[in-house]
């Protein structure tokens, strides 16, 4: 029986998933959920208590997602300028998958800011990683331009994020077939790493 509950808990999550990442929190109704995952809406309660809860436990779990792997990248023993081209590939790779998941962060992160920003853990360790003291050191010694990492990991990650979150309006302008936007933006990906880094290191 546990089983059975773990998969039918497991099916109702995701498609909460598909359906909060498309109409938001406020778009997306119990009986939304319950016809995505195919079950009763009796059932759906049952296993969640209320939207608001279930909404929570989603939104915790694509917050998760989306800073998967950031601190491990910012301190490993290697030079900045390979932290960055990681960084924007997972950033990338991420993106790939959930090309709607940025989009549904800031939505609601803006609607109800004091409700959902109640862990900042990362960003506030981002402050104390190898990746900073590199950037501040290499500032120091001037070979680096003077930039906060508060500013540069938005570069990094907004550069990219822009892309996919306009994918539709890119591909009406340009007429791109789904395997020409990835092409494109597998493009762009690489003139993000080459700008940044051009824009960062002032010596080689």
């Amino acid at each position: 029986m546990k089983c059975v509950n773990e998969k039918s808990e497991d099916k109702i999550r995701e498609a909460a998933k598909r359906v909060f990442l498309k109409k938001g929190f406020d778009g997306t109704t119990s009986r939304d959920i319950a016809r995505e995952a195919d079950m009763n809406i009796a059932l759906t309660n049952y296993y969640f208590r209320s939207k608001e809860k279930l909404f929570m436990e989603i939104f915790r779990d694509l917050m998760e997602l989306y800073s998967e792997n950031v601190l491990e990248i910012l301190n490993k023993p290697i030079d900045i300028k390979s932290k960055i081209s990681e960084i924007i590939e997972r950033n990338f790779q991420m993106m790939s998958k959930e090309p709607d998941l940025v989009m549904f962060i800031m939505n609601e992160i803006h609607k109800e800011p004091e409700r959902l920003l109640t862990n900042l853990t990362l960003y506030k360790q981002v402050k104390s990683t190898m990746f900073s003291k590199q950037l501040d050191e290499g500032i120091e010694a001037g070979k680096l331009r003077a930039i906060g990492v508060e500013s540069l990991l938005p570069l990094m990650t907004s550069c990219i994020e822009f892309i996919f979150m306009g994918k539709g309006m890119y591909k009406k302008i340009y007429k791109f077939s789904d395997e020409e936007f990835q092409q494109y933006a597998e493009r762009h990906k690489d003139h993000v790493k080459e700008m940044i880094c051009n824009y960062l290191i002032l010596e080689n």
